[in-house]
């Protein structure tokens, strides 16, 4: 989800509510303790410099029980957030405390947004040797083969 995405989202919402993907709810008195643009510069395996830009959201809950955040001020935040800082329309991700902190992509389910796991992947596969999946072969295309059962080749 970018960060225009979410700007329209909580045009239309009253409360927030977060839930991990196994339908773990955030707790209700979450803080939104950070937003901001992380700028990655890096050269992959491959040896290609790439550049990604994410928002990123902190979320954050302590023993706080009666805090909710509501939708105006995260569109407060945000607002202050592309004035003070001139963050662009990225992806955002997400960031959020379990056994470490963990990143997360985010989705809207039509009442909660949902934090989605991500992945790492290998950006360069051509390029470092990353052996492609063996190709599937159906038993009909390998009649007439030379090898028959029986005449010992396998």
């Amino acid at each position: 989800m970018k960060l225009s995405e979410i700007k329209n989202i909580l045009n239309d919402l009253q409360e927030l509510h977060f839930v991990l993907e196994n339908g773990e709810q955030v707790p209700q008195h979450f803080h939104v303790t950070e937003v901001g643009q992380i700028n990655k510069r890096f050269i992959d395996c491959g040896g290609v410099m790439r550049d990604e830009k994410a928002i990123n959201f902190q979320l954050w809950f302590s023993t706080d029980n009666d805090h909710r955040l509501e939708a105006e001020k995260l569109k407060k935040i945000i607002a202050l957030s592309e004035e003070k800082l001139g963050i662009e329309d990225a992806e955002i991700e997400v960031e959020y405390q379990q056994a470490t902190i963990g990143k997360f992509g985010l989705e809207f389910n039509g009442s909660a947004f949902v934090l989605t796991a991500k992945t790492t992947a290998c950006l360069a596969e051509d390029a470092c040797g990353i052996p492609q999946g063996k190709p599937k072969l159906k038993m009909a295309d390998l009649q007439g083969s030379t090898c028959a059962p029986g005449s010992g080749c396998c």
